[in-house]
């Protein structure tokens, strides 16, 4: 009996530990196949296209094809709840950023998924600066005269953003409540028509990205006031920094970052981790995502630590500003 009862516990101690090895084994093996980037905006976006730069490097790092799928809806919350609930083994992952991993929480009463708790962080991709955008035929000339004509004004002014919950549109909300100004938002279903709407003049400002406007400034048929940043942009140079029309506290970067679904094991984060550090490494991705207008953070900035951090802090930043501008998504 006593032999019996030992072999019993030997061999339900192995069924135990049977998971464990299996688990270990899978993460020391990955990757097996294809792995999704899920991409929670429209195809052609600033997000999507630095997506399909970064997985390229990535890609060839880890001997696997990435699968980019544009999940769309609800400013991004639907394509990062899909991650969220998909099984955590690494072969499903999304770019993130400022809006699904922080802006959201203010926005989405009834959000799915907590940004800070339901995700493992992979690393940093990059930052993107934010313009201050008007149409050709609004009245001030500069930032110092559009601050005032908006202050003056503002309820008479209509603001376009890219859905509520984009970074076109509670970057302004800051701005907004900046400047003490309500206008009429009109949003549009992604940054390219509401860049139109302004290029048409049927709007009469925006907050947006620079790459997705930087060619409009240039060619003068769009104004630029100001970059919302403390240092100009060497996309658009001639354009101030918040900091020099005094107007500081508005510093709103558009960063990404990639992320997996909360428990997916360390060795494969690791693994995707280091994939990405290869190819922001690498000079040819770093000059695609430098002709996007993207800024790559140092190493010491891209990692799974800063960015969990990071979107904690940005949670903590973002959720009184959309609070107070009484904006609920719907």
């Amino acid at each position: 009996m006593g032999l019996i009862r030992r072999q019993f516990l030997h061999l339900a101690a192995g069924a135990v530990a049977l998971p464990a090895v299996s688990r270990s084994a899978r993460a020391q093996a990955y990757p097996t196949r294809p792995i999704t980037v899920v991409v929670p905006y429209a195809a052609g976006g600033a997000t999507d296209v630095l997506t399909r730069i970064v997985s390229e490097p990535m890609s060839r790092t880890l001997g696997q094809r990435f699968v980019i799928e544009n999940v769309v809806g609800a400013g991004g919350t639907t394509g990062t709840t899909r991650v969220m609930r998909a099984p955590p083994d690494g072969y499903t992952i999304t770019m993130g950023g400022v809006g699904t991993h922080a802006a959201s929480v203010g926005l989405f009463p009834n959000l799915a998924y907590k940004p800070d708790v339901d995700f493992e962080p992979v690393g940093m991709t990059t930052v993107f600066a934010v313009v201050v955008a008007g149409r050709k035929g609004l009245p001030p000339g500069n930032a110092v005269e559009f601050a005032a004509y908006v202050k003056a004004s503002g309820d008479k002014l209509n603001m376009a953003h890219a859905g509520v919950g984009s970074a076109t549109h509670f970057t302004c909300l800051l701005l907004n409540a900046m400047l003490g100004a309500k206008p009429t938002l009109v949003p549009f279903g992604g940054a390219a028509p509401a860049i139109n709407a302004v290029l048409a003049e049927q709007v009469d400002y925006m907050c947006v990205s620079v790459p997705d406007v930087a060619q409009h400034v240039t060619s003068g048929t769009v104004k630029a006031f100001m970059i919302g940043s403390p240092e100009r942009s060497p996309f658009l140079p001639t354009v101030p920094s918040s900091r020099e029309v005094g107007l500081e506290a508005f510093q709103v970067p558009a960063w990404n970052g990639l992320f997996a679904p909360k428990g997916t094991p360390k060795p494969i984060l690791d693994r995707l981790t280091d994939a990405l550090d290869k190819a922001l490494d690498d000079e040819r991705t770093r000059r695609r995502l430098t002709d996007i207008g993207g800024e790559i953070p140092p190493k010491a900035q891209r990692g799974q630590d800063h960015l969990g951090a990071l979107v904690k802090s940005e949670i903590a930043r973002w959720t009184p500003i959309i609070n107070s501008a009484n904006i609920i998504a719907e």
